[in-house]
Protein backbone atom coordinates (compact mmCIF):
# COMPACT_ATOMS: atom_id res chain seq x y z
CA UNK A 1 0.00 0.00 0.00
CA UNK A 2 1.61 3.56 -0.69
CA UNK A 3 -0.54 7.02 -0.67
CA UNK A 4 0.49 10.54 -1.01
CA UNK A 5 -1.47 13.40 0.97
CA UNK A 6 -0.95 16.30 0.01
CA UNK A 7 -1.18 20.00 1.06
CA UNK A 8 -4.06 21.08 4.08
CA UNK A 9 -5.41 17.00 3.82
CA UNK A 10 -2.14 16.01 6.05
CA UNK A 11 -3.66 18.30 8.69
CA UNK A 12 -6.73 16.39 8.33
CA UNK A 13 -5.26 13.19 8.39
CA UNK A 14 -3.55 14.03 11.87
CA UNK A 15 -6.63 15.68 13.15
CA UNK A 16 -8.28 12.13 12.59
CA UNK A 17 -5.72 10.59 14.50
CA UNK A 18 -6.07 12.85 17.42
CA UNK A 19 -9.58 11.72 17.31
CA UNK A 20 -9.15 8.12 17.34
CA UNK A 21 -6.27 8.20 20.02
CA UNK A 22 -9.48 9.08 22.26
CA UNK A 23 -10.63 5.59 21.79
CA UNK A 24 -8.38 3.18 22.11
CA UNK A 25 -4.69 1.88 22.30
CA UNK A 26 -4.30 0.63 18.79
CA UNK A 27 -5.08 1.91 15.40
CA UNK A 28 -6.27 -0.40 12.81
CA UNK A 29 -5.00 0.34 9.05
CA UNK A 30 -7.08 -1.41 6.34
CA UNK A 31 -6.80 0.01 2.80
CA UNK A 32 -9.61 -0.81 0.41
CA UNK A 33 -10.60 -0.37 -3.26
CA UNK A 34 -12.79 2.10 -1.57
CA UNK A 35 -10.38 4.30 0.25
CA UNK A 36 -7.83 3.49 3.45
CA UNK A 37 -9.62 3.05 6.81
CA UNK A 38 -8.77 3.84 9.94
CA UNK A 39 -10.31 2.39 12.91
CA UNK A 40 -9.97 1.95 16.69
CA UNK A 41 -11.92 0.05 19.39
CA UNK A 42 -11.70 0.89 23.50
CA UNK A 43 -10.30 -2.01 25.45
CA UNK A 44 -13.98 -2.64 27.24
CA UNK A 45 -15.65 -3.02 23.55
CA UNK A 46 -18.01 0.35 24.31
CA UNK A 47 -16.55 2.27 22.06
CA UNK A 48 -15.67 2.50 18.25
CA UNK A 49 -14.72 5.01 15.84
CA UNK A 50 -13.65 4.37 11.66
CA UNK A 51 -12.52 6.86 9.45
CA UNK A 52 -12.43 6.24 5.50
CA UNK A 53 -10.70 8.67 3.51
CA UNK A 54 -11.83 7.95 0.05
CA UNK A 55 -9.32 7.68 -2.99
CA UNK A 56 -9.79 10.85 -4.27
CA UNK A 57 -8.42 12.57 -0.65
CA UNK A 58 -4.81 11.68 -1.80
CA UNK A 59 -2.94 13.13 -4.31
CA UNK A 60 -1.72 9.30 -5.13
CA UNK A 61 -3.46 6.17 -3.92
CA UNK A 62 -2.37 2.56 -4.40
CA UNK A 63 -3.78 -0.11 -1.67
CA UNK A 64 -1.75 -3.33 -3.24
CA UNK A 65 -2.20 -6.40 -5.01
CA UNK A 66 -4.11 -9.18 -3.80
CA UNK A 67 -4.45 -12.86 -4.60
CA UNK A 68 -7.32 -14.77 -5.60
CA UNK A 69 -7.96 -16.06 -2.58
CA UNK A 70 -6.38 -13.59 0.17
CA UNK A 71 -7.64 -10.24 0.75
CA UNK A 72 -5.47 -6.94 0.97
CA UNK A 73 -3.14 -6.52 3.69
CA UNK A 74 -4.04 -4.88 7.11
CA UNK A 75 -2.34 -4.24 10.32
CA UNK A 76 -2.54 -2.17 13.27
CA UNK A 77 -0.17 -0.06 15.02
CA UNK A 78 0.43 1.36 18.44
CA UNK A 79 -1.59 4.72 19.08
CA UNK A 80 1.25 6.61 20.60
CA UNK A 81 3.47 5.77 18.02
CA UNK A 82 1.35 6.86 15.25
CA UNK A 83 -0.34 9.72 16.87
CA UNK A 84 3.50 10.87 17.39
CA UNK A 85 3.83 11.61 13.64
CA UNK A 86 0.64 14.07 13.82
CA UNK A 87 1.50 15.34 17.86
CA UNK A 88 1.93 18.99 16.58
CA UNK A 89 -1.12 19.78 14.17
CA UNK A 90 0.07 23.76 13.77
CA UNK A 91 3.59 22.52 13.04
CA UNK A 92 1.99 20.02 10.04
CA UNK A 93 -0.25 22.96 8.52
CA UNK A 94 2.86 25.55 8.27
CA UNK A 95 5.73 23.18 7.60
CA UNK A 96 4.18 20.19 5.88
CA UNK A 97 4.06 19.62 2.02
CA UNK A 98 2.89 15.85 1.79
CA UNK A 99 3.47 13.00 3.98
CA UNK A 100 4.06 9.84 2.19
CA UNK A 101 2.47 6.62 3.85
CA UNK A 102 4.29 3.17 2.62
CA UNK A 103 3.12 -0.17 4.09
CA UNK A 104 5.77 -2.81 3.75
CA UNK A 105 4.81 -6.51 4.78
CA UNK A 106 8.20 -8.05 4.31
CA UNK A 107 9.82 -5.22 6.23
CA UNK A 108 7.29 -5.26 8.69
CA UNK A 109 7.17 -2.25 8.50
CA UNK A 110 4.98 0.75 7.98
CA UNK A 111 6.65 3.94 6.51
CA UNK A 112 5.75 7.70 7.50
CA UNK A 113 7.05 10.47 5.50
CA UNK A 114 7.00 14.10 5.92
CA UNK A 115 8.64 16.32 3.72
CA UNK A 116 8.61 19.54 5.06
CA UNK A 117 9.85 22.83 3.87
CA UNK A 118 13.67 23.71 2.72
CA UNK A 119 14.25 20.42 1.45
CA UNK A 120 13.78 18.31 4.83
CA UNK A 121 12.32 15.23 5.40
CA UNK A 122 11.10 13.51 8.15
CA UNK A 123 11.08 9.49 8.08
CA UNK A 124 9.10 7.44 10.64
CA UNK A 125 9.40 3.54 10.42
CA UNK A 126 7.05 1.62 12.98
CA UNK A 127 6.45 -1.71 13.17
CA UNK A 128 3.03 -3.29 12.91
CA UNK A 129 1.04 -6.33 13.75
CA UNK A 130 -1.04 -8.36 10.95
CA UNK A 131 -4.31 -8.20 12.37
CA UNK A 132 -7.87 -9.15 11.58
CA UNK A 133 -11.29 -7.19 10.43
CA UNK A 134 -12.38 -4.81 13.11
CA UNK A 135 -15.38 -3.66 12.13
CA UNK A 136 -18.70 -2.75 14.02
CA UNK A 137 -22.21 -3.64 12.29
CA UNK A 138 -25.06 -1.54 12.60
CA UNK A 139 -27.68 -0.02 10.82
CA UNK A 140 -28.64 3.78 11.66
CA UNK A 141 -31.89 3.28 9.25
CA UNK A 142 -33.59 1.22 11.87
CA UNK A 143 -32.34 3.72 15.10
CA UNK A 144 -35.93 5.71 16.00
CA UNK A 145 -34.66 9.50 16.33
CA UNK A 146 -32.44 11.08 13.98
CA UNK A 147 -30.73 14.18 14.77
CA UNK A 148 -28.11 16.93 12.19
CA UNK A 149 -26.96 19.85 13.85
CA UNK A 150 -23.76 21.81 12.82
CA UNK A 151 -20.45 20.80 15.09
CA UNK A 152 -20.33 24.04 16.84
CA UNK A 153 -23.61 24.26 18.05
CA UNK A 154 -23.35 20.95 20.12
CA UNK A 155 -19.22 22.19 20.81
CA UNK A 156 -20.84 24.98 22.01
CA UNK A 157 -23.18 23.31 24.31
CA UNK A 158 -20.92 20.27 25.72
CA UNK A 159 -18.70 23.30 26.41
CA UNK A 160 -20.49 23.88 29.68
CA UNK A 161 -19.84 20.58 31.10
CA UNK A 162 -16.42 19.88 33.43
CA UNK A 163 -13.69 18.32 31.30
CA UNK A 164 -13.79 15.18 33.98
CA UNK A 165 -17.65 14.52 33.39
CA UNK A 166 -17.76 11.01 31.98
CA UNK A 167 -21.31 10.53 31.00
CA UNK A 168 -23.88 12.97 29.60
CA UNK A 169 -27.72 12.29 28.85
CA UNK A 170 -29.42 13.78 25.84
CA UNK A 171 -33.01 13.60 25.71
CA UNK A 172 -36.04 15.06 23.56
CA UNK A 173 -39.04 17.47 25.29
CA UNK A 174 -41.76 19.19 23.43
CA UNK A 175 -42.19 21.01 20.53
CA UNK A 176 -39.03 19.09 19.30
CA UNK A 177 -36.44 20.61 22.10
CA UNK A 178 -32.92 18.72 22.51
CA UNK A 179 -31.68 18.48 26.31
CA UNK A 180 -28.13 17.90 27.58
CA UNK A 181 -27.57 17.16 31.11
CA UNK A 182 -24.53 15.66 33.14
CA UNK A 183 -25.94 12.05 33.80
CA UNK A 184 -26.33 11.32 38.12
CA UNK A 185 -25.88 7.88 39.86
CA UNK A 186 -29.03 7.06 41.60
CA UNK A 187 -27.97 6.65 44.78
CA UNK A 188 -26.00 10.00 44.54
CA UNK A 189 -26.85 12.55 47.68
CA UNK A 190 -28.76 15.42 46.00
CA UNK A 191 -27.18 18.07 48.35
CA UNK A 192 -24.16 17.18 47.26
CA UNK A 193 -24.53 16.63 43.31
CA UNK A 194 -24.38 19.63 41.06
CA UNK A 195 -26.59 18.68 38.24
CA UNK A 196 -26.13 21.51 34.74
CA UNK A 197 -28.69 20.76 32.12
CA UNK A 198 -29.43 22.95 28.80
CA UNK A 199 -31.78 22.71 26.75
CA UNK A 200 -31.41 23.74 22.33
CA UNK A 201 -34.31 24.69 20.06
CA UNK A 202 -35.69 22.61 17.21
CA UNK A 203 -34.72 25.21 14.85
CA UNK A 204 -31.33 25.61 15.91
CA UNK A 205 -30.51 21.75 14.50
CA UNK A 206 -30.87 20.95 10.44
CA UNK A 207 -33.40 18.24 11.07
CA UNK A 208 -34.77 16.27 14.24
CA UNK A 209 -37.02 13.44 13.50
CA UNK A 210 -36.98 12.11 17.26
CA UNK A 211 -39.72 9.90 19.45
CA UNK A 212 -40.86 12.37 22.11
CA UNK A 213 -39.78 11.49 25.68
CA UNK A 214 -36.74 9.48 24.28
CA UNK A 215 -33.09 10.18 26.11
CA UNK A 216 -29.76 7.90 26.32
CA UNK A 217 -26.81 8.36 28.29
CA UNK A 218 -22.86 7.68 26.70
CA UNK A 219 -19.68 8.73 27.13
CA UNK A 220 -18.52 11.87 26.81
CA UNK A 221 -14.84 11.65 26.34
CA UNK A 222 -15.13 10.10 23.16
CA UNK A 223 -18.22 11.92 21.78
CA UNK A 224 -15.34 15.43 22.50
CA UNK A 225 -12.81 13.99 20.22
CA UNK A 226 -15.04 13.66 17.50
CA UNK A 227 -16.86 17.15 17.74
CA UNK A 228 -13.43 18.94 17.68
CA UNK A 229 -13.19 17.04 14.32
CA UNK A 230 -16.26 17.99 12.94
CA UNK A 231 -15.96 21.51 14.03
CA UNK A 232 -12.46 21.81 12.76
CA UNK A 233 -13.69 20.25 9.39
CA UNK A 234 -16.87 22.26 9.27
CA UNK A 235 -18.93 19.10 9.06
CA UNK A 236 -22.65 18.86 10.28
CA UNK A 237 -22.71 16.16 12.85
CA UNK A 238 -26.08 13.27 12.70
CA UNK A 239 -27.03 11.58 15.91
CA UNK A 240 -28.61 8.20 15.38
CA UNK A 241 -30.51 6.55 18.62
CA UNK A 242 -32.95 4.24 19.74
CA UNK A 243 -33.90 3.22 23.37
CA UNK A 244 -31.51 3.57 25.95
CA UNK A 245 -29.42 0.07 26.10
CA UNK A 246 -29.28 0.72 21.80
CA UNK A 247 -25.78 2.16 20.25
CA UNK A 248 -25.80 5.63 19.48
CA UNK A 249 -23.85 6.07 16.12
CA UNK A 250 -22.46 9.58 14.73
CA UNK A 251 -22.22 10.11 11.81
CA UNK A 252 -20.05 12.61 9.29
CA UNK A 253 -20.24 12.33 5.41
CA UNK A 254 -18.75 14.40 2.94
CA UNK A 255 -17.52 13.47 -0.81
CA UNK A 256 -13.77 11.99 0.36
CA UNK A 257 -14.28 11.11 3.57
CA UNK A 258 -16.72 9.25 6.25
CA UNK A 259 -16.54 8.96 9.99
CA UNK A 260 -18.55 6.79 12.32
CA UNK A 261 -18.48 6.56 16.08
CA UNK A 262 -20.25 4.13 18.05
CA UNK A 263 -20.87 4.24 21.57
CA UNK A 264 -22.72 1.86 24.05
CA UNK A 265 -25.14 3.37 26.37
CA UNK A 266 -26.69 3.16 29.84
CA UNK A 267 -28.79 0.45 29.70
CA UNK A 268 -32.37 0.57 31.11
CA UNK A 269 -34.17 -1.71 33.48
CA UNK A 270 -37.26 -0.44 32.37
CA UNK A 271 -36.48 -1.05 28.55
CA UNK A 272 -34.09 -4.07 28.82
CA UNK A 273 -36.70 -5.99 29.92
CA UNK A 274 -38.72 -5.94 26.33
CA UNK A 275 -38.17 -7.37 23.48
CA UNK A 276 -35.28 -7.77 21.23
CA UNK A 277 -33.23 -4.22 19.71
CA UNK A 278 -34.38 -3.23 16.36
CA UNK A 279 -31.63 -1.68 15.73
CA UNK A 280 -28.06 -4.30 14.83
CA UNK A 281 -28.33 -7.48 13.19
CA UNK A 282 -28.47 -9.68 16.37
CA UNK A 283 -31.88 -10.64 17.85
CA UNK A 284 -31.21 -12.81 20.93
CA UNK A 285 -33.91 -14.08 23.46
CA UNK A 286 -34.01 -11.81 26.52
CA UNK A 287 -32.19 -12.27 29.16
CA UNK A 288 -32.96 -14.42 32.24
CA UNK A 289 -34.27 -12.69 35.68
CA UNK A 290 -31.34 -12.50 37.26
CA UNK A 291 -29.15 -10.85 34.38
CA UNK A 292 -30.16 -7.67 33.60
CA UNK A 293 -27.84 -6.46 31.17
CA UNK A 294 -27.09 -8.34 27.78
CA UNK A 295 -24.20 -6.89 26.60
CA UNK A 296 -24.56 -8.58 22.66
CA UNK A 297 -27.89 -8.39 21.87
CA UNK A 298 -27.55 -5.23 19.75
CA UNK A 299 -23.92 -4.55 18.78
CA UNK A 300 -21.69 -6.85 16.50
CA UNK A 301 -18.57 -6.98 15.35
CA UNK A 302 -16.72 -7.12 11.98
CA UNK A 303 -17.08 -9.15 8.49
CA UNK A 304 -14.41 -11.32 8.34
CA UNK A 305 -12.84 -12.42 5.12
CA UNK A 306 -14.34 -16.03 5.60
CA UNK A 307 -17.47 -14.71 4.99
CA UNK A 308 -20.48 -13.97 6.90
CA UNK A 309 -23.71 -15.46 6.13
CA UNK A 310 -26.03 -13.85 8.68
CA UNK A 311 -26.69 -10.22 8.92
CA UNK A 312 -26.58 -7.63 5.66
CA UNK A 313 -23.12 -5.94 4.80
CA UNK A 314 -21.94 -3.38 7.14
CA UNK A 315 -23.51 0.17 5.83
CA UNK A 316 -20.18 1.99 7.43
CA UNK A 317 -17.78 0.72 5.13
CA UNK A 318 -18.21 -0.70 1.44
CA UNK A 319 -15.88 -3.57 0.76
CA UNK A 320 -15.40 -6.06 -1.61
CA UNK A 321 -17.76 -9.48 -1.41
CA UNK A 322 -15.93 -11.97 1.15
CA UNK A 323 -14.70 -15.36 -0.46
CA UNK A 324 -16.70 -18.14 0.80
CA UNK A 325 -14.82 -20.30 2.75
CA UNK A 326 -15.25 -23.42 5.76
CA UNK A 327 -16.56 -22.89 8.60
CA UNK A 328 -13.99 -22.82 11.69
CA UNK A 329 -14.98 -23.38 15.16
CA UNK A 330 -15.52 -20.51 17.67
CA UNK A 331 -14.04 -19.82 21.30
CA UNK A 332 -15.25 -17.37 23.66
CA UNK A 333 -13.38 -15.25 26.27
CA UNK A 334 -14.03 -14.05 29.47
CA UNK A 335 -14.82 -10.29 29.55
CA UNK A 336 -11.94 -8.21 30.40
CA UNK A 337 -11.22 -6.81 33.90
CA UNK A 338 -12.73 -3.59 34.14
CA UNK A 339 -9.62 -2.25 35.83
CA UNK A 340 -8.28 -2.34 32.59
CA UNK A 341 -10.63 -0.09 30.86
CA UNK A 342 -10.05 3.27 29.22
CA UNK A 343 -10.27 6.22 31.80
CA UNK A 344 -13.53 7.40 31.00
CA UNK A 345 -14.99 4.48 29.91
CA UNK A 346 -18.26 3.30 31.94
CA UNK A 347 -18.64 0.34 34.03
CA UNK A 348 -19.05 -2.91 31.81
CA UNK A 349 -22.65 -3.26 34.41
CA UNK A 350 -24.14 -0.83 33.16
CA UNK A 351 -22.83 0.08 29.40
CA UNK A 352 -23.53 -2.57 26.74
CA UNK A 353 -20.98 -3.61 25.05
CA UNK A 354 -19.95 -4.13 21.24
CA UNK A 355 -19.75 -7.98 20.12
CA UNK A 356 -16.31 -8.06 18.41
CA UNK A 357 -15.23 -11.15 16.42
CA UNK A 358 -11.25 -11.99 14.71
CA UNK A 359 -10.19 -13.98 12.11
CA UNK A 360 -6.89 -13.84 10.53
CA UNK A 361 -6.84 -13.98 6.41
CA UNK A 362 -6.28 -17.58 4.45
CA UNK A 363 -3.11 -17.99 3.54
CA UNK A 364 -1.45 -15.58 6.10
CA UNK A 365 0.68 -16.87 9.24
CA UNK A 366 -1.47 -16.74 12.46
CA UNK A 367 -4.51 -18.50 14.45
CA UNK A 368 -6.55 -20.54 12.43
CA UNK A 369 -9.71 -20.21 14.52
CA UNK A 370 -12.57 -16.99 14.55
CA UNK A 371 -12.46 -15.62 18.21
CA UNK A 372 -15.68 -13.73 19.43
CA UNK A 373 -14.72 -11.72 22.67
CA UNK A 374 -17.79 -11.37 24.54
CA UNK A 375 -18.63 -9.17 27.21
CA UNK A 376 -20.47 -11.13 29.89
CA UNK A 377 -22.63 -13.38 27.47
CA UNK A 378 -25.49 -14.46 29.07
CA UNK A 379 -26.22 -17.59 26.95
CA UNK A 380 -22.92 -18.20 25.76
CA UNK A 381 -24.23 -18.27 22.52
CA UNK A 382 -23.08 -15.69 19.80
Amino acid sequence: MKCVIAGGNVKVLGRAVHSLSRIGDELYLEPTESGLSLRAVNSSRSAFAAFLFAPLFFQLYEPGSAGPDTELFRCKVHMKSFLGVFRSLPSLEKSVGKCLILLKPRASRLVLQLHCKHGVTKTHNLAFQECERLQAVFDTQRCASRLCAPARLLAEAVVHFPPTLAEVTLGTGTGGRISLRNYVEDDAEPSKTMVTELWLAEDEFQSVAVAPGSHITFCLKEFRGLLSFAEASNLPLTIHFDKPGRPVIFTLDDTVLEVHLVLATLSDLDSSSQGPSTNGVSHLPAPPDDFGDDLESYMAAMETSEGCSEGPPSPTFPLRTPQPAKSKPQEEEEEEEEEGAVPGTPPHKKFRSLFFGSVMTPGRPGPATTQEVLAEDSDGES
